[in-house]
């Protein structure tokens, strides 16, 4: 897909981009998320026998994530745990998805500004998912499968050694749904797509502070 073929163009371009800078720099960060399904995964398709993992709604979360490089270019390794409502008939009840996972990958930066480091990034993601359903005992697993993410964002300094950190980041991903009572779930998975927004905060070593 061309979502794909962009996240390659990420990596591509962060690992033979030369260091114009010699600074070595280590961050880490913890972040809040909220996130917007898309695709199939935020469609109600409750009429489908297809249809395992359908109707999530706009989630919140958290996440965590560690980089390092040289210059403008890093690298990245990261956490994420999100919950997705799901309010519909394919829900039974009130219900919601939970998933979680890690991700790793290159991350590209601008040094052009003393306060302001714009970044693109891009990665694969190692996710799971879990699925609840008010009051039942039955729900959907998801064993974790490989993903990819893109995304930008801004590194803006605000206190020194600490900056206030926005990003905007799509997963994509398939993963094989299994639920009790359902003996021929899709075996080619479902996609569990979606958007995030995210607000961090990252504490930087001395020697990451934005210099030219």
């Amino acid at each position: 897909s061309s979502l794909k073929k962009i996240v390659v163009a990420i990596l591509l371009a962060a690992a033979t981009l030369p260091a114009t800078s010699s600074a070595q720099w280590l961050s880490v960060g913890l972040r809040g998320t909220g996130s917007v399904p898309t695709g199939s995964f935020a469609e109600d398709e409750s009429t489908s026998s297809q249809a395992l993992v359908t109707a999530a709604k706009n989630g919140f979360g958290y996440g965590f994530e560690v980089a390092a490089g040289i210059g403008p270019v890093g690298a990245y390794a990261g956490a994420d745990h999100i919950q997705f409502d799901c309010e519909t008939a394919s829900c039974m009840e009130e219900g919601k998805y939970t998933l979680s996972g890690v991700s790793t990958g290159l991350k590209l930066s601008s040094r052009s500004y003393s306060l302001l480091r714009p970044f693109i990034r891009g990665g694969v993601t190692f996710n799971k998912l879990s699925g609840s359903y008010g009051t039942s005992e039955k729900g959907l697993t998801a064993d974790r499968a490989p993903g990819y993410e893109i995304g930008f964002g801004a590194d803006i300094s605000v206190a020194g050694l600490i900056g206030l950190v926005p990003q905007v980041r799509y997963v994509g991903q398939n993963l094989k749904a299994k639920v009790p009572g359902v003996t021929s779930p899709d075996p080619d998975g479902s996609g569990v797509n979606y958007f995030t927004f995210d607000v961090g905060l990252a504490f930087h070593t001395p020697y990451s502070i934005f210099r030219k």
